[in-house]
Protein backbone atom coordinates (compact mmCIF):
# COMPACT_ATOMS: atom_id res chain seq x y z
CA UNK A 1 0.00 0.00 0.00
CA UNK A 2 1.29 3.44 -0.94
CA UNK A 3 0.81 5.94 1.89
CA UNK A 4 1.20 9.71 1.58
CA UNK A 5 2.18 11.60 4.73
CA UNK A 6 1.16 15.26 4.72
CA UNK A 7 1.08 18.12 7.20
CA UNK A 8 0.14 21.71 7.78
CA UNK A 9 3.05 24.08 7.15
CA UNK A 10 3.26 24.57 10.92
CA UNK A 11 5.46 21.45 11.18
CA UNK A 12 8.47 23.69 10.30
CA UNK A 13 10.45 20.80 8.78
CA UNK A 14 12.39 22.78 6.20
CA UNK A 15 12.74 22.04 2.50
CA UNK A 16 15.52 19.45 2.78
CA UNK A 17 13.55 17.13 5.07
CA UNK A 18 10.29 17.75 3.22
CA UNK A 19 11.92 16.61 0.00
CA UNK A 20 13.82 13.71 1.57
CA UNK A 21 10.68 12.21 3.06
CA UNK A 22 8.32 13.42 0.32
CA UNK A 23 6.01 15.09 2.83
CA UNK A 24 3.03 16.93 1.42
CA UNK A 25 2.77 20.41 2.91
CA UNK A 26 -0.48 22.39 3.06
CA UNK A 27 0.33 26.02 3.89
CA UNK A 28 -1.65 28.15 6.29
CA UNK A 29 -2.03 31.85 5.52
CA UNK A 30 -0.11 34.69 7.15
CA UNK A 31 -1.77 38.09 6.78
CA UNK A 32 0.20 41.34 6.96
CA UNK A 33 -2.26 44.21 6.67
CA UNK A 34 -4.17 43.66 3.44
CA UNK A 35 -1.67 41.19 1.97
CA UNK A 36 -2.11 37.44 2.31
CA UNK A 37 0.91 35.14 2.14
CA UNK A 38 1.31 31.37 2.13
CA UNK A 39 3.32 30.13 5.10
CA UNK A 40 6.65 28.70 4.00
CA UNK A 41 6.11 29.79 0.38
CA UNK A 42 6.29 33.53 -0.16
CA UNK A 43 6.91 35.13 3.22
CA UNK A 44 10.09 35.44 5.29
CA UNK A 45 10.59 35.95 9.02
CA UNK A 46 12.18 39.32 8.32
CA UNK A 47 8.98 40.53 6.65
CA UNK A 48 7.14 39.66 9.85
CA UNK A 49 9.69 41.40 12.08
CA UNK A 50 9.52 44.52 9.89
CA UNK A 51 5.71 44.51 9.90
CA UNK A 52 5.48 44.22 13.69
CA UNK A 53 8.10 46.94 14.19
CA UNK A 54 6.22 49.29 11.86
CA UNK A 55 2.64 48.58 12.98
CA UNK A 56 3.11 47.45 16.61
CA UNK A 57 0.67 44.62 15.88
CA UNK A 58 1.14 40.93 15.17
CA UNK A 59 0.35 39.38 11.82
CA UNK A 60 -2.90 37.46 11.54
CA UNK A 61 -3.05 33.84 10.50
CA UNK A 62 -5.77 31.90 8.74
CA UNK A 63 -6.47 28.18 8.67
CA UNK A 64 -7.09 26.22 5.51
CA UNK A 65 -10.76 25.75 4.75
CA UNK A 66 -12.51 22.41 4.51
CA UNK A 67 -12.68 22.80 0.73
CA UNK A 68 -8.96 23.52 0.46
CA UNK A 69 -8.16 20.39 2.44
CA UNK A 70 -10.54 18.32 0.34
CA UNK A 71 -8.86 19.51 -2.86
CA UNK A 72 -5.41 18.62 -1.57
CA UNK A 73 -6.49 15.22 -0.27
CA UNK A 74 -8.14 14.43 -3.60
CA UNK A 75 -4.95 15.37 -5.45
CA UNK A 76 -2.77 13.23 -3.16
CA UNK A 77 -5.05 10.22 -3.65
CA UNK A 78 -4.39 10.27 -7.38
CA UNK A 79 -0.95 8.83 -6.64
CA UNK A 80 -1.46 6.88 -3.41
CA UNK A 81 -3.86 4.59 -1.59
CA UNK A 82 -4.10 6.47 1.70
CA UNK A 83 -3.28 9.91 3.13
CA UNK A 84 -2.28 10.51 6.76
CA UNK A 85 -2.40 14.23 7.50
CA UNK A 86 -1.07 16.08 10.57
CA UNK A 87 -2.45 19.33 11.98
CA UNK A 88 -1.18 21.84 14.48
CA UNK A 89 -2.82 21.33 17.89
CA UNK A 90 -6.60 21.60 17.76
CA UNK A 91 -6.36 23.86 20.81
CA UNK A 92 -4.38 26.40 18.80
CA UNK A 93 -6.24 26.40 15.47
CA UNK A 94 -9.36 25.19 13.66
CA UNK A 95 -7.25 23.42 11.04
CA UNK A 96 -7.82 20.03 12.62
CA UNK A 97 -11.59 20.48 12.60
CA UNK A 98 -11.57 21.58 8.96
CA UNK A 99 -9.26 18.77 7.86
CA UNK A 100 -11.31 16.19 9.77
CA UNK A 101 -14.51 17.33 8.07
CA UNK A 102 -12.82 17.20 4.67
CA UNK A 103 -11.48 13.72 5.36
CA UNK A 104 -15.00 12.37 5.88
CA UNK A 105 -15.54 12.65 2.14
CA UNK A 106 -12.89 9.99 1.51
CA UNK A 107 -13.66 7.40 4.17
CA UNK A 108 -10.65 5.51 5.48
CA UNK A 109 -8.50 6.72 2.59
CA UNK A 110 -7.71 9.88 4.55
CA UNK A 111 -6.73 9.86 8.23
CA UNK A 112 -6.27 13.11 10.15
CA UNK A 113 -4.12 13.38 13.27
CA UNK A 114 -4.30 16.18 15.81
CA UNK A 115 -0.61 16.51 16.70
CA UNK A 116 -1.38 18.31 19.98
CA UNK A 117 1.86 20.13 19.16
CA UNK A 118 3.27 22.82 16.92
CA UNK A 119 6.44 23.55 14.98
CA UNK A 120 8.87 20.64 14.92
CA UNK A 121 7.04 18.99 17.81
CA UNK A 122 4.47 18.36 15.11
CA UNK A 123 7.29 17.67 12.66
CA UNK A 124 8.69 14.90 14.85
CA UNK A 125 5.39 13.03 14.60
CA UNK A 126 5.26 13.60 10.85
CA UNK A 127 8.70 12.06 10.35
CA UNK A 128 7.88 9.19 12.70
CA UNK A 129 4.90 8.42 10.47
CA UNK A 130 7.23 8.51 7.46
CA UNK A 131 9.55 6.03 9.19
CA UNK A 132 6.67 3.69 9.94
CA UNK A 133 5.31 3.91 6.40
CA UNK A 134 8.78 3.06 5.04
CA UNK A 135 8.79 0.00 7.32
CA UNK A 136 5.59 -1.19 5.67
CA UNK A 137 3.25 -0.46 8.57
CA UNK A 138 -0.46 -0.17 7.78
CA UNK A 139 -2.37 3.12 8.14
CA UNK A 140 -4.06 1.79 11.29
CA UNK A 141 -0.69 0.88 12.81
CA UNK A 142 0.81 4.26 11.92
CA UNK A 143 -2.09 6.24 13.36
CA UNK A 144 -2.16 4.15 16.55
CA UNK A 145 1.59 4.43 17.14
CA UNK A 146 1.73 8.17 16.48
CA UNK A 147 -1.26 8.91 18.70
CA UNK A 148 0.45 7.03 21.54
CA UNK A 149 3.60 9.12 21.05
CA UNK A 150 1.89 12.51 21.19
CA UNK A 151 2.21 12.99 24.98
CA UNK A 152 5.89 12.05 24.79
CA UNK A 153 6.93 14.83 22.42
CA UNK A 154 8.98 17.53 24.14
CA UNK A 155 7.68 20.71 22.52
CA UNK A 156 9.36 23.55 24.40
CA UNK A 157 11.23 26.75 23.65
CA UNK A 158 12.76 29.82 25.26
CA UNK A 159 11.93 33.28 23.85
CA UNK A 160 14.38 36.13 23.95
CA UNK A 161 11.56 38.62 24.49
CA UNK A 162 7.96 38.38 25.66
CA UNK A 163 6.89 41.22 23.36
CA UNK A 164 5.16 39.02 20.78
CA UNK A 165 3.55 36.84 23.44
CA UNK A 166 2.24 40.01 25.13
CA UNK A 167 0.86 41.40 21.86
CA UNK A 168 -0.85 38.07 21.28
CA UNK A 169 -2.49 38.15 24.71
CA UNK A 170 -0.37 35.31 26.09
CA UNK A 171 1.35 37.33 28.82
CA UNK A 172 0.43 40.40 30.84
CA UNK A 173 2.02 43.84 30.63
CA UNK A 174 3.35 43.34 34.16
CA UNK A 175 5.04 40.10 33.12
CA UNK A 176 6.48 41.80 30.05
CA UNK A 177 7.93 44.70 32.04
CA UNK A 178 9.21 42.41 34.78
CA UNK A 179 10.95 40.22 32.22
CA UNK A 180 12.66 43.27 30.72
CA UNK A 181 13.87 44.60 34.06
CA UNK A 182 14.99 41.26 35.49
CA UNK A 183 16.16 39.74 32.19
CA UNK A 184 13.78 36.82 32.61
CA UNK A 185 13.31 34.22 29.92
CA UNK A 186 10.57 31.65 30.58
CA UNK A 187 10.53 28.16 29.19
CA UNK A 188 7.31 27.77 27.22
CA UNK A 189 6.08 24.18 27.07
CA UNK A 190 3.21 22.47 25.32
CA UNK A 191 1.23 19.98 27.36
CA UNK A 192 -1.98 18.36 26.18
CA UNK A 193 -2.02 20.67 23.18
CA UNK A 194 -1.74 23.94 25.09
CA UNK A 195 1.16 26.30 25.79
CA UNK A 196 2.12 27.43 29.25
CA UNK A 197 5.13 28.98 30.96
CA UNK A 198 7.03 26.72 33.34
CA UNK A 199 10.56 27.48 34.50
CA UNK A 200 11.99 30.97 34.45
CA UNK A 201 15.61 31.69 33.62
CA UNK A 202 17.50 34.87 34.44
CA UNK A 203 20.35 36.50 32.58
CA UNK A 204 21.52 36.62 28.98
CA UNK A 205 19.79 34.49 26.36
CA UNK A 206 22.94 32.40 25.98
CA UNK A 207 23.09 31.63 29.69
CA UNK A 208 19.37 30.84 29.78
CA UNK A 209 19.60 28.47 26.83
CA UNK A 210 22.46 26.58 28.46
CA UNK A 211 20.35 26.08 31.57
CA UNK A 212 17.37 25.13 29.44
CA UNK A 213 19.26 22.34 27.66
CA UNK A 214 20.54 21.03 31.00
CA UNK A 215 17.02 21.05 32.41
CA UNK A 216 15.39 19.13 29.56
CA UNK A 217 18.25 16.61 29.67
CA UNK A 218 17.54 16.03 33.36
CA UNK A 219 13.77 15.87 32.78
CA UNK A 220 14.03 13.38 29.91
CA UNK A 221 16.88 10.96 30.67
CA UNK A 222 15.39 8.41 28.26
CA UNK A 223 14.45 9.48 24.77
CA UNK A 224 14.07 8.35 21.18
CA UNK A 225 17.57 8.74 19.73
CA UNK A 226 16.41 8.84 16.10
CA UNK A 227 16.36 12.60 15.73
CA UNK A 228 16.22 15.96 17.45
CA UNK A 229 15.35 19.43 16.24
CA UNK A 230 16.92 22.73 17.15
CA UNK A 231 14.28 25.11 15.86
CA UNK A 232 14.60 28.86 16.13
CA UNK A 233 13.27 32.14 14.82
CA UNK A 234 16.37 33.63 13.24
CA UNK A 235 18.74 33.38 16.19
CA UNK A 236 22.36 34.38 15.64
CA UNK A 237 24.51 31.59 14.24
CA UNK A 238 26.79 31.70 17.27
CA UNK A 239 23.83 31.03 19.58
CA UNK A 240 22.55 28.12 17.48
CA UNK A 241 26.05 26.65 17.24
CA UNK A 242 26.46 26.90 21.00
CA UNK A 243 23.18 25.08 21.62
CA UNK A 244 24.03 22.42 19.04
CA UNK A 245 27.40 21.73 20.66
CA UNK A 246 25.74 21.39 24.06
CA UNK A 247 23.06 19.07 22.67
CA UNK A 248 25.75 16.93 21.01
CA UNK A 249 27.67 16.69 24.27
CA UNK A 250 24.61 16.08 26.45
CA UNK A 251 22.42 13.80 24.33
CA UNK A 252 23.06 10.95 21.91
CA UNK A 253 20.86 11.61 18.89
CA UNK A 254 21.49 9.94 15.54
CA UNK A 255 20.45 13.13 13.73
CA UNK A 256 20.27 16.75 14.88
CA UNK A 257 18.38 19.03 12.50
CA UNK A 258 18.44 22.82 12.61
CA UNK A 259 15.32 24.50 11.23
CA UNK A 260 14.00 28.05 11.14
CA UNK A 261 10.42 28.47 12.30
CA UNK A 262 7.88 29.34 9.63
CA UNK A 263 5.70 32.41 9.44
CA UNK A 264 2.84 31.15 11.63
CA UNK A 265 5.08 30.16 14.53
CA UNK A 266 7.43 33.14 14.15
CA UNK A 267 4.48 35.52 14.14
CA UNK A 268 3.51 34.38 17.64
CA UNK A 269 6.89 33.96 19.34
CA UNK A 270 9.09 36.71 17.86
CA UNK A 271 12.76 36.84 16.95
CA UNK A 272 15.47 34.85 18.76
CA UNK A 273 13.19 32.18 20.17
CA UNK A 274 14.82 28.73 20.30
CA UNK A 275 13.68 25.25 21.21
CA UNK A 276 15.22 21.78 21.40
CA UNK A 277 12.54 19.24 20.48
CA UNK A 278 12.55 15.45 20.54
CA UNK A 279 10.45 12.43 21.53
CA UNK A 280 10.89 11.11 25.05
CA UNK A 281 10.35 7.53 26.16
Amino acid sequence: MKIKISSDSTCDLGNELIQRYNVGIIPLSVILGDKVYSDGVDITPQQIFDYVAATKTLPKTAACTEEEYAERFKAYLEDCDCVIHFNISSKASVTNRNATEAAKRFGKKVRVIDSLALSTGQGLLVLKACDLAAEGKSPDEIVSTVNELRPKVNTSFVPDSLEYLHKGGRCSLAALMGAKVLKLHPMIEMKDGQLYASKKYMGSLTRCLKNYVNDIAAEYPEYDKTRCFITHSCCEKEVVDMVREQVENTFDFDEIHETVAGGVVTGHCGKNTLGVLFIAK
